[in-house]
């Protein structure tokens, strides 16, 4: 591969491309990594870091509220968002420090800069042009806004992270996790929130019952649901915003955010040009070794469009540098991915929905558990966590594992590994809790 520059360039520094880019170098590749932004891509800059940090922040009110059962006094608490961006920020550009430092010490050559496909081989960086036996497309995606007038009056949750001052009131339009989380963090951090939704039910693609029961606790807390309604239009109202709605009536607001969705970040890449086929979406499309239809050209993470979370971008990139420069062809298992959205509470699930079990395996069993925790008993919170155990019958295999509650990711993070090694039913049953736990309620489930 000497007749080349490099190896391999990766053009995208998110979680993905560090990785791919990283072990690629450690497998003893010649590797340079392109980057226009920040290294950490949406994970560490506008998503999954500063996302949580908002939601300890936010949490922090009635974890406040909670302690006056147990005896604490915390007159006086007071909140200032000046202080909480100054932090977050911190952080950030602690991690982005990381990211540079972990490239440096593999050896990756990092260059700043928009990357465009010349060709099969060939990126242009402005005026550079540099060369690889192998290019990689890790550009993550982004967050867009729906098709209707005013929208730019808008914010996307890019721009959540950076305002100048919390508004009294927000709207959130959009009822999958993003939309869940920041309507959460808003109303714990005081802010008069409402969630509008067009769809029926919060979290498509979720078990039904997450959203369900999600929807009930959003509400318990002050969030006001406006479920089954689409926004047409947002106009400015003097020093208000107004957000017109489908059904005739208008909601008057001083922030409206959009979590309608996200798309794969291709553009001015020429991807197009050189022979790479995308969906109608934009997404790069790839087979089970993230080759695209240019055989030299690769792409994983966000921009592929399958499960757009930071640990498989991640484990995309560790597979697809084995298969490249190891000679060990990996292909990756999305069975059994399991995933948190960090609301208020939290939700955590691994596995096979219900509906989707019972279109694959016909007849299941299905364990629920709605309670009250032990700190509820002392606190007064009337917060309940629901559980769901989806059972094949008859090899009673357990096909999902489903929770809303306090601490959900780092419940079902643990049974994840129970369903990958295909455990049953009955060695959940035979297994010993921990007392006094929540989780503990997995392994007591009965019909």
């Amino acid at each position: 591969m000497t007749q080349y520059d490099y190896d391999l360039i990766t053009i995208g520094g998110g979680s993905g491309g560090v990785r791919a880019s990283r072990m690629s170098a450690t497998h003893g590749a010649r590797v340079a990594l392109v980057e226009a932004g920040a290294l950490g891509g949406t994970c560490v800059n506008v998503g999954c870091i500063p996302k949580k940090l908002f939601s300890y922040a936010a949490h922090a009110a009635s974890d406040f509220a909670d302690a006056r059962g147990f005896g604490w006094s915390l007159a006086g608490a007071q909140f200032d968002w000046n202080t909480l961006l100054a932090n977050k920020d911190r952080e950030i550009a602690r991690l982005n420090g990381v990211y540079a430092k972990v490239l440096q010490d593999a050896g990756v050559e990092v260059i700043a800069g928009h990357a465009r496909v010349v060709d099969a081989h060939t990126v242009a960086i402005g005026d550079r042009v540099l060369t690889a036996a192998h290019l990689l497309i890790a550009t993550g995606g982004h967050a867009v806004k729906p098709d209707i007038p005013g929208a730019e009056l808008g914010i996307t949750s890019d721009q959540a992270f950076h305002l100048d001052a919390l508004p009294r009131r927000v709207v959130l339009v959009g009822g999958g996790y993003i939309a869940v989380e920041f309507a959460s963090i808003f109303n714990g951090l005081g802010v008069e929130t409402t969630l509008l939704h067009r769809g029926e039910r919060l979290l498509r693609g979720f078990d039904d019952d997450l959203g369900k029961v999600l929807a009930e606790e959003l509400a318990a807390h002050g969030v006001t649901l406006a479920l089954k309604e689409a926004p047409v239009g947002l106009v400015r109202d003097g020093e208000n915003l107004r957000l017109m709605l489908d059904s005739g009536r208008s909601i008057e607001t001083d922030l409206v955010m959009f979590a309608t969705g996200r798309r794969p970040s291709v553009a001015g890449l020429g991807l197009a040009e050189v022979g790479v086929k995308l969906a109608k979406n934009g997404a790069v499309l790839v087979n089970d070794y993230y080759v695209t239809s240019v055989p030299s050209i690769h792409a994983i993470g966000d921009v592929i469009d399958r499960v757009q979370l930071t640990p498989v971008a991640i484990a995309e990139g560790m597979a697809l540098a084995r298969t490249l420069f190891k000679n060990d062809p990996a292909v990756l298992d999305y069975s059994n991915i399991a995933t948190a959205v960090f609301s208020h509470p939290h939700i955590g699930t691994v596995g096979m929905t219900e509906a989707g079990a019972r279109e694959r395996h016909g007849a299941v069993d299905v364990y629920r558990t709605r309670f009250r925790p032990l700190k509820a008993t002392l606190s007064g919170s009337t917060e309940r966590v629901f559980m769901k155990l989806v059972v094949a019958r008859d090899t009673g295999r357990v096909l999902g594992a489903h929770m809303v509650g306090a601490e959900a990711g780092e419940i079902i993070q643990g049974l994840a590994v129970a369903l990958n090694c295909g455990a049953t039913k009955a060695q959940f049953d035979a297994t010993i809790g921990i007392h006094p736990t929540t989780a503990e309620e997995f392994v007591t489930m009965r019909g």
